[in-house]
């Protein structure tokens, strides 16, 4: 455990990480005006209050400093046995953090694990609920085979099959980008029903903006991804909806017939359909 508060320091991360034939040609201007950007300062104070808790306390910490508030249905029909929380992925932050709170609360830190993209793994606080997920090298075959005995435990799993959060699609709608299939390959390999999760809420108008402006000039690289920080610091005061729905069997899964990207579009759509309640 750290002995003092984890900070973000963009002028030395970039320092540290950038070649240095790139570091010169880049202004401190920029780096402080990126800094602002990622309200690097409102970042570090809520690193600081929320010192030394860990896991589930960290993350009620975080809620509860942004006086942020969660209405939660469905979780007490949900059994203690070995099971696959599958959640849409609206806000790209603190719908993690507040699946942390919650099922930390229900199962006790030592008994949840969340995949992750690797990079979470600096968010040092997490860094005992985090399973990264990493492709490629040596640390792909470790993180993989932790991700496998993970799997094979007793432990619950949380997961975003989406990887990335949402975005607005063509019809106005913010939803999902296509969910990866290994969840539900998973969830037969290792006998494990899956929980679908669906979470109400959105980022801000100009995250979504700029995806769109991205994707029309062509530049793949999620660029909007670096406004995510900021929608952290957005969300204070607000009220977020959970919903959990009934397990889905993996036996059932198993038995349809049908191939696994077929069987993750299908789970998609039971996450979708609990959106009603949520207009209750």
């Amino acid at each position: 455990m750290a002995d003092q508060p984890l900070e973000i320091d963009l002028h030395a991360i970039l320092k540290k990480r950038l070649p240095t034939k790139v570091k010169r040609f880049v202004p401190r201007f920029v780096i402080s005006w990126l800094a602002k950007l990622i309200r690097q300062d409102e970042m570090n104070e809520i690193l600081r209050v929320t010192f030394p808790s860990r896991g589930s306390k960290f993350a009620a910490g975080v809620l509860q400093h942004l006086d942020i508030s969660l209405e939660v249905v469905g979780l007490e029909n949900i059994p203690d046995k070995r099971l696959i929380f599958a959640s849409n992925h609206p806000l790209g932050g603190l719908d993690g953090i507040a699946l942390i709170a919650v099922l930390g609360q229900k199962y006790g830190d030592n008994n949840i694990r969340f995949l992750v993209n690797d990079m979470l793994m600096n968010v040092e606080p997490l860094k005992d609920e985090f399973l990264p997920v990493n492709k490629f090298g040596r640390q792909g075959r470790e993180a993989s085979l932790k991700i496998t005995e993970a799997l094979a435990s007793d432990m619950e799993i949380l997961q975003f099959p989406a990887g990335l959060c949402s975005r607005k699609n063509k019809n106005g709608e913010i939803a999902d980008l296509k969910w990866q299939k290994s969840f539900a390959a998973k969830a037969v390999e290792h006998q494990r029903d899956i929980v679908p999760v669906y979470f109400e809420g959105k980022n801000s108008p100009k995250f979504y903006n700029l995806a769109r402006w991205r994707k029309k000039l062509g530049i793949k690289f999620n660029i909007e991804q670096i406004l995510l920080p900021s929608e952290v610091c957005k969300a204070r005061g607000k009220r977020f909806k959970i919903i959990f729905g009934n397990p889905i069997s993996w036996e059932t899964l198993r038995k349809s017939g049908k191939s696994y990207p077929e069987l993750a579009e299908d789970i998609r759509s039971v996450v979708y359909s609990l959106k009603s309640k949520s207009e209750r």
